[in-house]
């Protein structure tokens, strides 16, 4: 039998892209969020570069961005300080944060993918796609 773990493991997951300004549609890849029901995962990976983000408009809020993306973690962990957004179930969390919304922080479409270790799948994500 092999050491290596099967990727058995169904996930969703969406890119989280700063609008910095909506009327425009540009925007910055700046996290990832991953949804896995059998592991019952569900986290962001947060990196924001602010050389990109003033390419995109010099007087971007980068306090705000970073703000919206802490609220982000904040509900996919579940804190208090997240409301009532982050009391729901892993799976209405993940529906809500990928919702389409007109604001600084967005996510993009869904996508799935099978994996051994979520946390290993958010990272590659996060390095593939967003770093």
């Amino acid at each position: 039998m092999s050491d290596h773990l099967s990727p058995s493991l169904g996930f969703d997951y969406a890119l989280l892209q700063a609008v910095p300004r909506v009327d425009r549609g540009e925007r910055v890849n700046v996290g990832a969020l991953l949804y896995c029901k059998q592991a019952d995962f569900l986290a962001a990976g947060i990196h924001i570069d602010p050389v990109r983000l003033r390419a995109l408009d010099p007087g971007v809020d980068l306090t705000g961005v970073t703000d919206a993306l802490e609220a982000i973690r904040a509900i996919c962990a579940g804190e208090s300080k997240a409301g009532q957004a982050g009391a729901g179930t892993l799976r209405s969390r993940f529906g809500w944060l990928t919702a389409p919304r007109s604001a600084v922080v967005q996510a993009g479409p869904v996508h799935g993918g099978l994996t051994a270790d979520p946390e290993a799948e958010l990272d590659r994500l996060m390095n593939r796609l967003v770093r």
